[in-house]
């Protein structure tokens, strides 16, 4: 009887050996290294995914994530899964099969995104520009009046790039013309000027492991009034349960029913995202978008000095520069 249990495949020789990291400086867009407090907040003890003391925590993460998105939206709540998860769940949700939806790209996210639309079965047109190049708000709005899409899609920052798009009184226009707007923050909240509710914005999402300042793997994501109601119209249901925003928001307390079961949370993402959440609290939001926009000027100044040129050339078009403060 031992025999017929006997592990076929050998024990893998590497896993004997402990664990080592190297400590490094990244530098990157992302992710960039969470401070000790982030850091400690992961290794808190795991509770259940629906303990009251994880609600607790839960709760208190939506409100600092309603701060930096700057946002009264009761959908606002984090995905398990990283910024692609994100913006699956915002053109999945928003778009139904066979629905237009008009994609703004001037980069990798951009492109990623049409992908994402066309696997999903969306009637897909784009507005394509040169990589660091902004879509003006005439261009948008003519793309609007010749494509008539149920939703538009813009990246805030296109890290691939480094331009940043303007996006005062694009919301605007997208209402004017019966359109929603999706966009991707990713490599810029809480590290760049941002207002959901000002700007009109229906559903924004970011990641965690960028100006936040957390662990990689968990999406922030805020749905608005206007976003939910079209949500709550589908002529078909959400194709992915996992990403279906009734159902995630349910199981993050965002309506008016009890806590469900929707999957077991990120517990330990949860807590770091909490915790840096509200270091920029403490900090203060334009004091985080002032150190952000300092350390970019800081950067600038280098490359000129070593006498390289920015590939985006209008700084007031550049990553953490396009809205002032």
């Amino acid at each position: 009887m031992a025999e017929i249990w006997k592990a076929k495949v050998p024990v893998p020789e590497q896993l004997l050996v402990p664990l080592t990291v190297p400590n490094v400086h990244l530098f990157g867009p992302g992710p960039a290294n969470p401070s000790m407090r982030t850091y400690n907040a992961s290794a808190m003890p795991l509770l259940g995914h629906l303990h009251p003391e994880f609600c607790k925590i839960m709760d208190e993460t939506k409100a600092g994530l309603k701060y930096v998105f700057q946002t009264n939206n009761d959908y606002t709540l984090a995905i398990t899964g990283a910024g692609h998860a994100a913006m699956e769940a915002s053109i999945m949700n928003l778009v139904e099969r066979g629905e237009r939806i008009l994609v703004c790209v001037n980069g990798l996210w951009g492109s990623r995104a049409r992908e994402i639309a066309e696997r999903q079965g969306c009637d897909v047109r784009v507005l394509v520009k040169a990589p660091g190049e902004c879509h003006t708000y005439a261009e948008i709005e003519l793309g609007l009046k010749e494509h008539k899409p149920s939703v538009l899609f813009l990246v805030h920052s296109e890290s691939s790039s480094g331009i940043c798009q303007p996006l005062d009184g694009i919301g605007a226009l997208c209402h004017k013309h019966n359109c929603l707007i999706i966009v991707d923050t990713v490599a810029t909240l809480g590290g760049t000027p941002f207002f959901t509710d000002d700007w009109g914005l229906d559903c924004v999402y970011t990641g965690s492991q960028k100006c936040l300042g957390a662990h990689p793997g968990i999406a922030p994501i805020t749905f608005g009034p206007r976003a939910m109601a079209k949500i709550n119209s589908r002529k078909t249901k959400v194709p992915s349960f996992y990403l279906d925003i009734n159902e995630l928001g349910n199981y993050w307390g965002c309506d008016d029913g009890p806590r469900r079961y929707h999957h077991t949370g990120a517990i330990s993402l949860v807590y770091a995202l909490r915790e840096s959440l509200a270091q920029i609290a403490e900090e203060g939001l334009e004091n985080s978008w002032k150190r952000h926009h300092n350390t970019i000027e800081h950067l600038w100044a280098g490359i000129e000095k070593m006498g390289l040129e920015m590939f985006v050339k209008d700084k007031a078009h550049s990553s953490s520069n396009s809205n002032k403060y």
